[in-house]
């Protein structure tokens, strides 16, 4: 995979997958919508916290270079909204979708988890059909999903997205939300950097080019 979601930009991307299909006359989102649902206390590990500023980065990341959201002014309002394009981007069928939806709002679960928590998004008939999913989301040439080992007290794994790069076992259970608030801050940042200096180079050619372009008529 060519890029790694934070925190943040993972729970922007389940929570308008979410809203797509259990609000769909109120979607896309606005910003205010979408900070809101990213914010929801109910159906959400971590609960996080996060404001609109943070959230609106993230969105122009997700937009401008992964093409993962898009943002939409219709004719007869001027307040923008936002859409998620990762159905498109990944080939992502109903069930497929569906799981990978809860996966990025609630964290590592069991197939059984799944099940239950997938029914607003779609209707997996047996916990076979819910492990039919992940294998196949799993066995991708870039795999989108990944079975965890079993943890010590508990008769079943779970399975767990990779759209923010591999798992920290350790780590996944204990992170606080104010950690990958952090986290996602930090690494929005580095991005806004690189692309500047990205800027300053083509500006840079640009007028090294146009310096000798003059040079033509002097």
């Amino acid at each position: 995979m060519d890029f790694e979601l934070s925190h943040v930009e993972a729970r922007i991307i389940g929570a308008l997958m979410e809203k797509e299909k259990t609000t769909p006359a109120n979607y896309p989102l606005s910003l205010n919508a979408l900070t809101n649902a990213c914010n929801q206390k109910s159906n959400r590990n971590p609960v996080m916290d996060i404001d609109e500023t943070l959230i609106a980065g993230a969105l122009d990341g997700l937009g401008f270079h992964r093409k993962l959201t898009k943002r939409l002014i219709a004719h007869d309002s001027r307040v923008p909204k936002y859409r998620h394009d990762l159905t498109e981007v990944f080939n992502l069928s109903p069930d497929e979708q569906a799981a990978l939806c809860v996966l990025l709002l609630r964290g590592p679960q069991t197939f059984g988890e799944i099940r239950g928590r997938t029914e607003r998004l779609h209707t997996f008939t047996s916990l076979e059909d819910v492990e039919q999913t992940l294998i196949k989301l799993a066995q991708r040439e870039d795999p989108l999903v990944k079975q965890l080992p079993r943890q010590p007290g508990r008769k079943e794994a779970r399975y767990a997205h990779l759209l923010s790069g591999d798992i920290n076992i350790e780590e996944i259970d204990i992170t606080e939300p104010a950690v990958l608030e952090i986290r996602a801050e930090n690494a929005r940042v580095d991005q806004l950097e690189v692309e500047v200096q990205s800027l300053r180079e083509e500006l840079l050619a640009l007028k090294e080019q146009f310096a000798e372009f003059k040079q033509q008529f002097e």
